[in-house]
């Protein structure tokens, strides 16, 4: 197979230009890495965790923990679903963190309605008339 005249050498830059885009993404792939680190610590174990949740190879993982590259938006909701960190990470790049203090809030309900069926239980009937 022969080039054609005009084309027998690859230009020097594509169309596709990487550092324009790393650049842009830069802060997106540094808070997903602190988020993974923070949520799961920085070990084998973690990466073969994140592997697990997001069905994603474990060297494309470990990219995302070095902050190499980042998930597509089908691992960013997987991870999402089973990190706060990274769903904490995620909101508060786009300008919602308000959205995370309504998750905590309901998260803060549920375990003190847990904590007082606990308390109720403990007690028997005639302490949890008490404690209502």
């Amino acid at each position: 197979m022969s080039f054609p005249e005009k084309g027998k050498f690859f230009p020097g830059e594509s169309g596709y230009n990487r550092k324009a885009e790393q650049l842009a993404t830069g802060g997106f792939v540094v808070g997903i890495a602190a988020a993974l680190k923070q949520s799961l610590g920085n070990s084998r174990a973690g990466v073969k965790t994140v592997a697990a949740w997001t069905g994603a190879n474990e060297k494309t993982v470990k990219n995302w923990f070095s902050g190499a590259y980042g998930p597509s938006g089908a691992h960013l909701i997987a991870l999402a679903r089973h990190s706060d960190e990274v769903l904490g990470s995620f909101l508060a790049m786009a300008g919602r963190e308000d959205l995370m203090v309504a998750i905590k809030l309901a998260a803060a309900e549920e375990a003190i309605s847990d904590l007082l069926d606990a308390v109720r239980q403990l007690g028997g009937d005639d302490a949890g008339d008490k404690v209502r």
